[in-house]
């Protein structure tokens, strides 16, 4: 049979490009365009100084030549919210961190070529230097509380496996490359490709420059640094078992001391250890974790010892929320802490007595081309904090929380975005057949009229364990400019909602979502304004999993498009980066232990039930839901006779299939461009009106 691939190129051209003879534009397009992708920018980890005075941020703008976001930093002066520029230009420039007196800012740059380095900026004279030569770049960069060194992770090489050699080459001959020997559990990555053979240590540097000097040694990956506060040792999270490969989801806290080398296990439990972070005392560590069960997905809960080790005690057992950042408040009498609520990320102080007082629920920002909810702080010593924002309508800005009251200090896109019709958002009360809440969200096009009804593509989140809330997408805002209405869901298995709502897709995914999505989509309907008639259905990694499931299951929609699925749960446990994981928590079992498991929560077990004409799209390079699964439900619609076409995005991986920006409009382009064929034009008019809320 002949494979056909449609260029994504040819395709967008198809569906995007003005005719050669077009007229000149009378006026600019008050649409929102694949274009504007190009003229957007967000901001990403927003940095408070110790005095909370100043906040420097990473702004990621695309640009139009490279067809790539660059990444700059910028600094916002808290009082005025003026801002300028700290590390713009040539390169990428990004990981700010101040130093305990805020009179410096170290980052990570590339602007001098090669591997991105070390830098550190006196912020009284505005002298910078690079302090590092490295063959890799610097992460998770830790100042010393003196202010004198940094601490980073970097990955250091050795030579791999060796098995046999080669004949000696002679002087001048062109030769194949050499054979690649695999011995790791995990040898490639989503993102980082196949992966070199090395192990991420951690390293000191003297905070003028100097040359860096290793501190943590041995065959495993080690986590980010944090000094003590006597500046004697490093405490970080590692799994250093000598099964780690196997190990799952283990890992411990470790101190290590920086004068003699010595390393020392600080917890020793079941389960992960990690984040940790040393009290302003100098007497506790805080860190995240939880006791390892066989679920799919556990909360992150916080714990408190003593520095030295000993008794954990869990803070706030009653916090029924997945902890997914820590940091001391400045007094030492609690925690301020985020986690994912309704949809955004909260962001709250936990006192060692337990208590729970919200600081914001607006958090938002972390995702671009759908609306996830993700976002982090930082917190100076007044207590101030600062954190990122997006509303439906605008990506990311920089936001301030100071004694109980928060304050927008960017607005990045007001004037690329201020003149454009963009589409607004109704909340959606949806019940599922057994009673329980399905948070939903449907988005207008910006030319809906009331009594109006129009097509309606569902739309569904990934993880499984993630959640979507009221932020800015440009996937939807393309849709919506198309005359799409997008429904939105956090059905059951949705982070956010406490561990009873996310275990009601344990070991029964995707299945046990089917009946909330179907409801959230007669809701819909009911609430006059999806036309029953013009349903469609997408979403990508668990949401093109569910799409897969759904066009199995139902005929009620006129179209689908399976974006990055898992079709064949048995060849994804084996081929996807995180084959220590999937079979043992998300199946329950090896895939030659109970197959019958495995077949029967496959979507490609429903295939001769499909009619529904379904685009199938993902990533060439995609090692997390590998383009393999994407292959073989094409070739399974094909042979069913099924209307299909298989959309690849070149070099893109399962998280930056969207990281491009020709991409991700050419992307979203090509689903809309799907939909359409299929589409009925003829309007329909609401039977019962548009009511904003309706019960399912």
């Amino acid at each position: 049979m002949r494979n056909v691939k449609l260029s994504l190129a040819l395709l967008a051209a198809t569906c995007l490009a003005a005719p050669v003879a077009a007229a000149p534009a009378d006026a600019p397009n008050p649409m929102f365009t694949g274009r504007d992708l190009f003229d957007l920018s967000a901001a990403s980890d927003s940095q408070i100084s110790p005095d909370g005075r100043t906040i420097a941020y990473v702004r990621r703008s695309a640009d139009i030549m490279t067809d790539k976001a660059r990444s700059s930093i910028w600094l916002i002066n808290v009082a005025t919210g003026e801002q300028r520029p700290l590390a713009a230009g040539t390169g990428d420039h990004f990981s700010p961190k101040w130093s305990p007196d805020g009179r410096r800012l170290a980052y990570v740059s590339s602007a001098e070529g090669g591997a991105p380095q070390l830098f550190v900026r006196w912020m009284d004279t505005g002298q910078t230097v690079r302090v590092t030569g490295l063959p890799d770049s610097p992460q998770a960069l830790a100042w010393s509380p003196d202010g004198r060194r940094i601490a980073y992770l970097m990955n250091v090489p050795d030579d791999g496996p060796k098995l046999g050699s080669a004949p000696e080459k002679p002087e001048g001959a062109s030769w194949a490359k050499p054979l690649q020997v695999i011995d790791k559990v995990t040898y490639r990555a989503d993102g980082a490709g196949y992966l070199k053979p090395g192990f991420d240590k951690i390293f000191m540097v003297e905070a003028d420059g100097g040359a860096p000097r290793q501190l943590s040694f041995g065959a495993y990956f080690d986590g980010p640094p944090e000094w003590t506060r006597d500046g004697r040792a490093i405490v970080f999270s590692a799994n250093r078992n000598a099964d780690w490969e196997l190990a799952g989801r283990e890992s411990e806290i470790y101190r290590l001391d920086i004068a003699s080398g010595q390393l020392t296990p600080l917890t020793n439990r079941k389960g992960p250890d990690t984040g940790p972070e040393v009290s302003p005392d100098g007497r506790q560590i805080a860190f995240i974790g939880f006791d390892d069960s066989p679920k799919a997905f556990e909360q992150a809960n916080i714990y408190v010892m003593p520095v030295n080790g000993g008794p954990a005690r869990q803070v706030a057992p009653g916090l029924d929320r997945d902890i997914n950042q820590i940091d001391w408040a400045p007094d030492g009498r609690g925690v301020i802490v985020g986690y994912e609520e309704n949809g955004s990320v909260t962001i709250a102080r936990v006192g060692l007595d337990g208590g729970v007082r919200p600081i914001t629920r607006d958090v938002g920002g972390g995702s671009y081309d759908r609306p996830y909810a993700s976002g982090g702080f930082s917190v100076a010593r007044s207590g101030a904090v600062a954190f990122t924002v997006s509303p439906i309508d605008r990506p990311a800005d920089v936001a301030i929380s100071t004694g109980g009251a928060m304050r927008q200090l960017t607005r990045l896109n007001d004037l690329n975005l201020g003149s454009k019709r963009l589409a607004s958002l109704r909340t959606l009360d949806v019940r599922a057949p057994d009673g329980g809440s399905v948070p939903s969200w449907l988005m207008l096009p910006p030319t809906y009229q009331p009594g109006q009804r129009v097509p309606m593509i569902l739309e569904i989140h990934g993880g499984p364990y993630a959640s979507y809330g009221p932020h800015f997408s440009t996937d939807y805002q393309l849709y919506a400019a198309s005359g799409y209405a997008v429904l939105f869901t956090n059905p059951r298995g949705s982070t956010g909602y406490g561990q009873a709502f996310a275990d009601g897709i344990d070991k029964t995914y995707p299945d046990s979502d089917f009946n909330d999505l179907m409801a959230a989509v007669d809701a819909a309907v009911a609430s006059g304004v999806a036309d029953p008639n013009n349903l469609f259905v997408t979403g990508g990694s668990g949401g093109g999993i569910l799409t897969a499931w759904i066009v199995g299951k139902t005929d009620r929609f006129k179209a689908a498009a399976a974006q990055k699925p898992v079709i064949n749960w048995t060849s994804m446990a084996l081929t996807a980066d995180g084959v220590p994981f999937f079979a043992r928590y998300w199946m329950g079992s090896m895939p030659w232990e109970n197959y019958q498991s495995y077949w029967s929560r496959s979507p490609l077990s429903l295939v001769a039930n499909v009619k529904t004409p379904t685009l199938v799209v993902v990533g060439s390079e995609d090692f997390r839901t590998p383009d393999s699964e994407a292959e073989q439900f094409y070739a399974a619609l094909k042979l069913k006779g099924v209307p299909t076409t298989f959309v690849k995005v070149p070099d893109a991986s399962h998280g930056g299939i969207a990281a491009r920006p020709s991409q991700s409009a050419a992307k979203a382009a090509a689903i809309i461009a799907w939909f359409d064929r299929y589409r009925s034009k003829a309007p329909v008019a609401s039977n019962d009106g548009a009511s904003p809320t309706v019960a399912h």
